[in-house]
């Protein structure tokens, strides 16, 4: 189930919408030519051991980006030292290898790949990410119980199917998936029904509160980000707004404002590079202001990719 549509018009439902339909569009082209060479080689599938793989900046693109128009990539950012990674990695290796083909678990060595743990802007570590149709998004961080991680996984394939039309990759032995449509959350369902009704209040706290019982809801996430961005730009003034940024350029809070528009106005790039610049500027409480802003803002968009990693890169630049 994803996101509905907000109240409001904008970029936000804009780039989903196309964002989705250009997943879906890579997605089926993924699956002809993965068909293609099953009718030529007789392939009935990887092997289960495929379905974990290690990943470097250098194959992150092909492994990690190209991959997830076929299937959820799940991204495990660890490390030799990390002692809760060492209790947390097998653990996502033996789920992965039991969704048969629905999830491909990628594991990050943080030491030596530090260009992408800076780009994905990784707090500390054992951090498990997700990448859908070339879009990021952050699952949880630190240690968790099977349940719940399977609760997230579960989660994350049916945005997949929904969203994206992203099914996965058939397996070696493996019986073909059964269709499934997952059960309908109450409290989910009262933050849809809210949006509808054009009260950002309501389903802001609707979504809240599906966050406060299960963390790791892919959806809520997704739609509560989306939600508050319009609650804050709801009764801006669009010309008092960009007249403080254009005063004070080194203003995070003016900066932020100025950003939140352009993001609703469609201009992506602009709200991503204006927000690289206050980070360049600025320096303690104010940096660390308009860097979580930032962050907080590509998970608003579930942005194309390339703007996502040219945003990150510009971002780690400015910090490093």
């Amino acid at each position: 189930m994803q996101p509905r549509n907000m109240s409001m018009s904008g970029v936000v439902d804009l780039a989903a919408v196309k964002a989705a339909g250009e997943a879906k569009q890579k997605a089926e082209q993924a699956r002809r030519e993965q068909a293609a060479r099953g009718a030529g080689q007789n392939d009935q599938g990887v092997a289960p051991s495929q379905l974990v793989i290690d990943v470097t900046e250098a194959t992150f693109e092909r492994d990690v980006l190209e991959r997830s128009n076929e299937v959820p990539v799940v991204i495990d950012f660890w490390a030799e030292w990390c002692e809760p990674c060492k209790q947390l990695g097998p653990l996502l290796e033996r789920l992965t290898e039991s969704y048969a083909g629905r999830i491909l678990l990628a594991k990050i060595d943080v030491d030596a790949n530090q260009l992408l743990f800076q780009q994905f802007g990784v707090q500390g570590i054992p951090a498990v990410f997700a990448v859908i149709g070339g879009q990021m998004m952050p699952l949880f961080q630190g240690a968790a119980p099977e349940a719940q991680i399977r609760e997230v996984f579960d989660q994350l394939i049916a945005v997949a199917e929904q969203r994206f039309g992203i099914t996965g990759i058939p397996v070696e032995g493996a019986a073909p998936a059964a269709e499934h449509e997952p059960p309908i959350d109450p409290a989910l369902a009262a933050g849809h029904d809210a949006l509808d009704r054009g009260d950002l209040g309501g389903a802001i706290q609707a979504y809240k509160n599906v966050l406060s019982g299960d963390p790791g809801n892919i959806e809520a996430k997704l739609a509560l980000a989306q939600a508050e961005l319009l609650r804050r730009v709801q009764d801006a003034d669009p010309q008092a707004v960009r007249k403080a940024a254009a005063d004070s350029p080194a203003d995070p809070e003016a900066q932020i404002a100025a950003a939140d528009l352009d993001l609703v106005g469609g201009h992506v790039e602009d709200a991503f590079g204006r927000l690289v610049d206050t980070v360049k500027r600025t320096v303690g409480e104010d940096r660390e202001r308009a860097r979580l802003h930032l962050l907080e803002l590509f998970d608003v968009v579930g942005a194309e990719e390339p703007r996502v990693v040219s945003a990150r890169a510009a971002l780690a630049r400015v910090l490093f």
